[in-house]
């Protein structure tokens, strides 16, 4: 993992609790507000944050994976792995969700009760659904992907000693969040599923030499596929 000095573990925890204490605190208040945008809300506050600490500490966002594509062949470069994203993601989802299944655990027939109180409105209704697909773009895309991937898989990864087993749980603790953070409207189901969505995609982030655009490619991919199937009420 990422060396770095014992005397910077106390200012780098306080980071990270200041940082969780933002996101949790927000998505409570707004939850009473306005539940179906909570998310996408407090992880703006979440990113402000966050941008508040590289300032000052004159990091540059290419340590949390927004790296600047140098040459122009870069950009194609960067499909094949976005590809290997979205195949990932669809493959988990649906794994998952089978194999639930076949275990008597849940139901693949019909629509989530947190899924279709969230998203219910979004068939046939073409500004609802192009206002999901631009915070699918930005919040869940390059939002999450930053916060989740980018910036926790850093953090956690430097206040780890140097030993084999802390690249995995620099990757497994972001991913069990990112699973906690969609549960509230996706159940266990939703833990799981998106848990294992999480580990496939830190671990890919790592593979990518920590490159989070392909990330964030297959990331938005995947979410313009769930919202245009919904809005087009399509049975998959």
């Amino acid at each position: 993992m990422t060396d770095t000095p014992t005397r910077r573990a106390p200012g780098l925890i306080i980071e990270l609790a200041i940082v969780m204490v933002v996101l949790v605190s927000t998505k409570l208040i707004f939850d009473q507000i306005a539940w179906r945008f909570a998310g996408p809300i407090s992880l703006t506050f979440t990113l402000a944050a966050i941008a508040g600490f590289t300032i000052r500490h004159r990091e540059s966002w290419s340590s949390f994976g927004l790296r600047r594509l140098k040459r122009w062949w870069s950009v194609p470069l960067v499909l094949p792995q976005a590809l290997l994203g979205v195949v990932a993601i669809l493959a988990i989802g649906a794994g998952t969700a089978l194999a639930g299944e076949a275990l008597g655990f849940w139901t693949t027939e019909g629509t989530q009760t947190g899924v279709e109180a969230r998203w219910g409105n979004i068939e046939g209704n073409l500004p609802v659904y192009l206002m999901w697909m631009a915070i699918g773009w930005t919040s869940a895309a390059f939002g999450e992907e930053i916060f989740f991937r980018g910036y926790l898989i850093d953090r956690i990864g430097k206040l780890l000693p140097s030993a084999r087993w802390a690249t995995a749980v620099a990757v497994f603790i972001p991913a069990l969040i990112f699973g906690i953070a969609h549960a509230y409207y996706q159940g266990v189901r939703g833990l799981i599923v998106t848990g294992l969505i999480g580990l496939a995609l830190g671990t890919l982030y790592l593979v990518n030499k920590r490159n989070l655009w392909p990330n964030i490619i297959a990331h938005g991919v995947v979410d313009s596929l769930a919202f245009t199937a919904m809005y087009l009420d399509l049975d998959i």
